[in-house]
């Protein structure tokens, strides 16, 4: 473990990662410079929260200067690994790292890492509650919620910490969690990683520091996922709503179960899921596996399973209007999620979808649009590729209409929704084309729909 006291750390990034991480190496005794390719004025609630601090600030480009004298270069999520600073640091040698890694470096408690495609913020947010009804002192963070990196030393040997990771974050640790899930891989950030066998790569980063003791827990019904079991060190269990697994969770005959020793526990029947969307049982199934990994007991994973309800941003329902429901998922950024989404319903849908192109295949997922949607209104940036991808042959919508902005979109909605629909934001893409993370567009979706009459 690197010694931070008196170290010359420069993060690259200054959002919620980086703020963080920023606070907690100045309380370490770390020369703390932050870098952001962003103005001071596009910053402003970031630099507030280091305001006072002995923080050095160099904003609006990453010049490389900035490597002379460091010791350490800390990377926030969104900074990607082939700019030129990065580049020049790995061939100086100066170690690269970010908050998870730091983190998991210091951590006394008992850490599960969850990573995936999708479904790792139900999955994890999931876990979380499972422990907390086992009566674990409980931690839940990484790439949802508050950076942990900030309450590490406060973190006792016996308590639970559950972290989202991305694949981003897993690219460059050299560090793996007691507990790490995969819970599928699908194309994604292919913008990022260039090719699937990259992303798998950086996916698969999470089980290749584990060793004999630990536990590996992969989605069985997905074969990126389950190809990984030959990469795990420790002790493997999978999760599958297709087939009864010989250690982890299963369905059987419309029940979910538990096995992690040579008794098959039931949790609870498929219909006393709270969470809507049958893909949500594999969600139920996976947080299972990683909580009875982590201790809890079948009582209190049984007990969450029947309790949780979901996250925010993630198939939200926000108000009824005039008979029309209104959902907020702006967490689903891939058009993957998009058709999970529109599965999880059986009303007729008035669709919005854009943002910032990740340029990921629109064709498949424009099929389940034609066939589950009345209404697409398409936005932002990625507004005209998805009207193209949904004027192919084949694929017919009662209306489709594109828009510039998200308030747009939410107004035309209003006017276009009957009663008995369901208005449905699941964009597809990242937010970054208007908005800072998912999580600000969905508060602005929620305060479009709230100012309805």
């Amino acid at each position: 473990m690197r010694e931070l006291r008196g170290a010359r750390v420069v993060i690259l990034g200054l959002g919620r990662q980086g703020t963080a991480l920023a606070r907690w190496l100045v309380r370490q005794g770390a020369e703390v410079t932050v870098s952001d390719r962003q103005p001071a004025e596009r910053l402003g609630r970031f630099l507030q929260a280091l305001e006072g601090l002995p923080v050095r600030y160099v904003l609006g480009d990453h010049p490389l200067s900035l490597l002379e004298g460091c010791d350490l270069l800390c990377l926030s999520g969104g900074v990607p690994l082939d700019i030129p600073i990065v580049q020049e640091a790995v061939q100086r040698g100066i170690p690269l790292a970010n908050d998870a890694q730091l983190f998991l470096e210091r951590c006394r408690g008992w850490t599960a890492g969850i990573t995936g495609t999708s479904g790792k913020t139900t999955t994890t947010a999931l876990v979380g509650a499972m422990c907390q009804a086992a009566g674990f002192r409980t931690w839940v963070g990484g790439n949802i919620g508050n950076p942990l990196i900030e309450f590490v030393e406060e973190i006792g040997p016996e308590d639970r910490v559950i972290l989202e990771l991305s694949s981003f974050q897993l690219e460059i640790m050299t560090v793996s969690p007691r507990v790490a899930a995969v819970l599928n891989i699908a194309p994604n950030h292919l913008d990022r990683h260039k090719t699937m066998e990259a992303y798998i790569a950086a996916k698969q980063r999470i089980l290749d520091f584990q060793d004999v003791e630990d536990v590996a827990v992969l989605g069985y019904d997905d074969p990126n996922a389950r190809s990984l079991a030959a990469a795990v060190r420790g002790r493997l269990r999978f999760f599958s709503r297709e087939r009864e697994v010989a250690r982890g969770a299963f369905l059987r005959e419309g029940t979910l179960f538990l096995r992690l020793g040579s008794e098959a526990w039931p949790i609870c029947r498929v219909e006393e899921v709270r969470l809507r969307g049958r893909h949500n049982l594999w969600n139920v199934l996976a947080a299972a596996a990683v909580a009875g990994s982590l201790g809890a007991d079948i009582g209190a994973i049984r007990e969450a399973a029947l309790t949780f309800s979901g996250v925010p941003h993630r198939l939200e329902q926000v108000r009824e209007v005039r008979g029309v429901r209104y959902v907020n998922d702006s967490i689903a950024t891939t058009p993957e999620r998009v058709r999970v989404a529109l599965e999880a319903f059986e009303e007729p849908i008035v669709l919005l979808a854009g943002g910032r192109d990740k340029g990921l295949p629109w064709e498949e997922t424009a099929e389940v649009i034609a066939r589950r949607a009345r209404v697409l209104i398409a936005f932002g940036e990625l507004g005209d590729r998805i009207v193209e991808a949904a004027r192919v042959d084949g694929v017919v919508l009662e209306h489709l209409e594109r828009v510039a902005t998200l308030e747009e979109a939410v107004a035309r909605a209003a006017g276009l929704a009957r009663p008995g629909e369901v208005v449905l934001l699941s964009p597809g893409g990242t937010s970054f084309d208007a908005y800072r993370d998912f999580e600000e567009r969905g508060m602005h979706f929620r305060q479009l729909v709230e100012a309805l009459s």
